[in-house]
Order: structure tokens, then sequence, then C-alpha cells
């Protein structure tokens, strides 16, 4: 890890960009403040600030380190490429579940994670509309309000798994194969799995695993390694590792490596 990281004030930056442009927006939103940006995929104003106050955040803390936002690689494609060349690189997504805040939801959350050569070496996650932040370094163990989590054994059955399937980009027949895996009723299948309230959910306990199959890194990169720190896995469908650097489809966050393959053997046809 590099010394020049100071966890603590990537944490106070996170929660305070949260609550200059994300939460008083939050149910306040007026017109003109939401925009959209693709298909079935909206940008807010808070998104566009926030991630303005980020960049400029961690920038002042680490002068030199590229920050790779979600909105400036919206308009600007070419900056993904800096995850796979720069020795250190921050990611952020200013707003996580931008629908689900539009709507009212309070599970939306302001993400930032550190790469450094090409591997996710800290995370932040900070649900303003719950109070709670998650933070987690490499080799450090991962945090929730400053209180170090301890994430209890997963089910070893598979029928007692509960989780979750994001089904927003499955084709047919990756939706076919997952179908017909058996999943139980604890299963949720849905569009709003957003990636800022679904790993916290594997690193405390409440759920076993999820899958998700666009793997962009501002959704994927800060709660990877709070979910390895807290004890589980974040892998590809071949077992590797995420790297935020690599572009590729599925991946498969769970409590622990048995879980994981449990999972993984109910899901044999998706090709590695």
């Amino acid at each position: 890890m590099t010394s020049r990281l100071d966890v603590d004030a990537v944490t106070a930056l996170v929660e305070r960009v949260a609550a200059v442009a994300v939460t008083p927006r939050f149910r306040a939103l007026q017109a003109g403040d939401v925009h959209d940006k693709g298909v079935d995929d909206l940008v807010t104003i808070a998104d566009r600030e926030a991630e303005a106050l980020l960049a400029e955040g961690l920038t002042r803390l680490m002068p030199g380190v590229p920050v790779v936002g979600e909105e400036d690689v919206a308009t600007h494609p070419e900056v993904l490429d800096v995850l796979a060349t720069a020795p250190l690189a921050w990611v952020v997504d200013p707003l996580d579940g931008t629908r689900g805040f539009v709507e009212g939801s309070p599970d939306h959350a302001v993400m930032v994670a550190l790469v450094e050569h090409g591997d996710v070496v800290a995370g932040w996650i900070h649900q303003p509309a719950h109070g709670l932040t998650f933070v987690a370094e490499r080799g450090s163990g991962a945090f929730r309000n400053g209180e170090r989590l301890h994430r209890p054994p997963a089910p070893t059955a598979f029928e007692a798994l509960s989780g979750g399937v994001a089904t927003r980009y499955l084709s047919p027949q990756v939706r076919t194969v997952v179908d017909g895996a058996g999943f139980g009723p604890d299963v949720v299948r849905g569009l709003g799995l957003w990636s800022g309230w679904w790993y916290p959910q594997v690193a405390v306990g409440d759920r076993d695993f999820v899958l998700y199959w666009n793997t962009w890194p501002w959704d994927h990169a800060p709660g990877a390694v709070i979910v390895r720190e807290a004890g589980g896995v974040s892998r590809r469908l071949d077992g590797t590792d995420y790297r935020p650097g690599v572009v590729a489809s599925g991946l498969l966050v769970a409590a622990d490596d048995a879980a994981w393959h449990t999972v993984r053997a109910r899901l044999p046809l998706l090709a590695e």
C-alpha cells in the first residue's frame, strides 16, 4: 500500500461531498436536475457536482494520481484506459443507484476506490441516508462507522443462501441459465441491485452472494475490497479475483470461498 494514502482523510472527503452535493437534493430534485445519459440510464446534478468535488479533493490529497469517474468516462471513454497503465488511480462513483435516488430510495451511495497496479487496495462506500460508511484497506480489515466487521460464515446448503441476481444486463441465454439454477425465495432478482447497497449487505452478513453481469469499475472496485477484507470474495466466473482494469462480463460476489463455489456450481453453462 502506498504510504501517501490517508484513509481517514478520504473518508472525511466522501462524507463531506455527500453532505454538500447529494443529501440536500435527496427527494428535492428540481425540473432540469435529471437528464438521460443513455438507454435507461440517468444522471443528475448531484452526480455531476459530487464527482467534480471528489475529483478535486482526491487530487489535493494525492497530487498526480488520475481520477476515473463514472460521469467523466461517459463523455471521455479514453479515461478508463488509465486503470490498465497507471501505477495508482482513483475510481469514483459519485452517486451509485441514481435511478433509485431520483425515485426517492434511501439505498444510494457515494463510492471511491484506490487501484494500485491493477489491484483494488482501498475502498469507501458511504450511504448518507442510512448514516453508514464502509471503509477497507488491503490487509487492514473492513469497517462500518469505525467498527471492524466480522462476517459470519454463510450457510453451507445452497437452498439456505440469501442473495441477489442483477438482471439488467443479462442476455436471454444467460437469463435462461439463471432461471434454471434453482434459486430459492430468499434470492432477489431485479434491475436495481445497486452495488453501493449490495456489497455492504454481503460484507456484514445480511446477504450471502450477489451475481452481476456488467462490471464497470466504479460499480465494483469499492465494494470488492470491502467484501474481501470482511472475509468474502469477488471473482469472475473463471475463479480469478476481480480486477477493475479487466474488461469482462460476469462477477460473483460471495461471503466466502465455499459460498462462491456453491453458487457457481449451479451456473455450469455460463462461459468462464
